[in-house]
């Protein structure tokens, strides 16, 4: 008989990827937190958390020593840590790739985010800043989508620039979501997705969908791409307080996702719910 948590729900978690993973990212979106939070945070969900992104330009506002202390916890903790990218963004307004890349490295990020959520950005830039994140040692993240919800672009372009990232080096894509996940990307104006966009999506994407990243701040849309892509699809743009019910969705833990897992172990006749428990011995 099982005497412990871990063994109770080992039948529900067994396709979970442990760390470190490169499926199944969990992205934390920062917009201020204390040294203190997340510290508290990282002691219990270490384990569940992929990559920390101090979101907008909010990282601009610490004080470097502050930051530099902050970003020493996290990768002491194996999470990649990257500022948001409309403070690139900004960079790139300014003409300094270069030095915000190599700037970033040294406060101790380790990955970037290269987005033209506001400003125009020709694939031939996306091409030469991912490699400019390359040089000064980062990790290349780009993302697609616009943040305006009167200049969106199709599901199809989004699908297509991913596919132009990742074979130009970018180790992730990052559909764009916001942090309202609301009438933007694949979410409509109350926040639920378009599933023909997700469609779309995928059927251009192919096995490469894998590599995707999908900002679903809201709890509706984290179940949906998880019953959608199993348990190990990406997720970002996660409040870290709610890292303990977003796992809770993947493995199945929750009402929303249980159902999914129930009816595949009953399709694999892993589990009859007219089985009596055994008795202990």
């Amino acid at each position: 008989m099982p005497n412990s948590w871990d063994q109770i729900i080992h039948g529900l978690l067994n396709d979970r990827k442990q760390k470190p993973r490169s499926t199944g990212i969990t992205m934390i979106i920062d917009t201020g937190m204390g040294i203190g939070l997340t510290k508290d945070i990282l002691e219990y969900a270490n384990g569940l958390i992929d990559h920390w992104k101090l979101s907008f330009g909010t990282s601009v506002f610490v004080p470097e020593k502050y930051l530099r202390s902050k970003l020493d916890l996290l990768a002491d903790h194996n999470i990649l840590t990257y500022p948001g990218g409309t403070l690139l963004e900004v960079a790139l307004v300014e003409h300094h790739c270069r030095v915000f890349t190599q700037h970033a490295r040294k406060l101790g990020f380790t990955a970037v985010e290269i987005s033209d959520g506001t400003i125009p950005l020709p694939q031939f830039r996306r091409t030469r800043i991912i490699q400019c994140a390359l040089d000064a040692g980062l990790t290349p993240i780009t993302e697609v989508g616009k943040k305006d919800p009167g200049n969106q672009i199709s599901a199809k372009e989004m699908a297509d620039q991913a596919l132009s990232d990742l074979e130009d080096g970018a180790r992730w894509v990052v559909v764009e979501g916001r942090e309202s996940g609301k009438n933007v990307g694949i979410f409509d104006a109350d926040g639920k997705v378009n599933h023909d966009s997700v469609n779309s999506i995928q059927q251009t994407m192919s096995n490469n969908v894998e590599n995707l990243i999908w900002e679903a701040p809201l709890k509706e849309q984290q179940a949906f791409l998880i019953k959608r892509f199993g348990s190990n699809v990406s997720l970002g743009n996660i409040n870290a307080l709610n890292v303990l019910a977003v796992e809770a969705l993947r493995a199945g833990l929750r009402y929303e996702t249980l159902g999914e897992v129930t009816s595949r172990l009953l399709s694999k006749g892993s589990w009859d719910p007219n089985e009596i428990e055994l008795p202990r011995n």
